[in-house]
């Protein structure tokens, strides 16, 4: 389907039939989108994927996993009166803390600089099952936007994901810190399903070689192939969007870098996920919990 034809279907609030065949058979699909480093976009580009998932008729929770320094709500441009800190401490319950964003999004905010939510607890774990347990609503995709880096929030929520989707772009410290992170991912917690996104790049042709060096590299080293999801244009209207606290998709949905995450939805839809054991909402089990501590 061409950017037209995926604008009438927002606009529709509906999905084409070649899409809504591939629904991951009722289940909540969950993604996570992940970094070795910061600074690379990760965050704008989770925030305008779950826009346009919801645009599309998708049920799209957004859930900000960067529990140290969140800042969903600051890109978005809205104030959150609860966050996961009430949920964790029993404060309040999650259907309390999610609200809604752009485009029908539902969010879960995190919160920034307390020092208690850097490194979730095991019991800080079991809430959060437990509260996931207890949402009432049936959701199509679950984005889960992690903090940068290896830590072991970052471990946790990536596992909470059947897919993963690695951010880069074209710094050679981005490529060495992803590398790092798809190493600890898959030596120490053996996740194999990846894929590669390549943010701010000048064209496709630049865009290839960024994933050809890092796919080098995870064949050679660790003889893991990964997948390249797709590239995003560097675009003048990203910064722009982010000083507005509005999301490129909504308010330049005919931007270079719009029309490459549209292309990215239609692959993401269109794809099967491979049946891990690692990627559904049951994932915050116990075992799990335990496994990862």
């Amino acid at each position: 389907m061409d950017q037209a034809g995926v604008l009438r279907k927002m606009k529709n609030n509906g999905v084409s039939p070649a899409i809504e065949r591939k629904r991951y058979n009722g289940n909540t699909r969950v993604i996570a989108i992940t970094s070795g480093k910061g600074g690379v976009g990760k965050t704008s580009i989770t925030a305008n994927l779950a826009y346009i998932f919801s645009k599309m008729g998708k049920k799209t929770l957004l859930l900000d996993a960067d529990t140290g320094l969140a800042n969903i709500d600051v890109i978005l441009g809205i104030t959150t009166k609860y966050n996961l800190s009430h949920v964790l401490r029993g404060e309040k319950t999650l259907s309390e803390a999610i609200v809604e964003g752009p485009g029908g999004i539902k969010i879960l905010p995190a919160t920034s600089g307390i020092r208690g939510m850097v490194e979730l607890s095991k019991g800080q774990k079991f809430t959060l099952l437990e509260e996931l347990d207890e949402l009432d609503e049936d959701f199509d995709f679950m984005l889960i936007d992690t903090a940068a880096g290896i830590t072991d929030n970052v471990m946790y929520f990536n596992m909470a994901a059947r897919e993963i989707i690695v951010v880069v772009s074209p710094e050679p410290t981005s490529l060495t810190d992803a590398y790092a992170l798809i190493k600890m991912l898959y030596q120490d917690y053996k996740a194999k399903c990846f894929m590669l996104l390549v943010n701010m790049v000048k064209d496709s042709n630049e865009a290839v070689e960024v994933y050809t060096r890092l796919s080098n590299a995870t064949n050679h080293f660790l003889g893991l192939p990964i997948e390249y999801l797709g590239h995003i244009p560097y675009d003048q209207n990203v910064s722009k969007a982010v000083r507005k606290q509005r999301l490129l998709a909504e308010i330049f949905s005919d931007s270079k870098a719009s029309k490459s995450m549209f292309k990215i939805i239609e692959k993401l839809c269109l794809k099967q996920p491979k049946d891990y054991e690692n990627g559904t909402i049951k994932f915050f089990g116990r075992s799990n919990i335990d496994k990862n501590r």
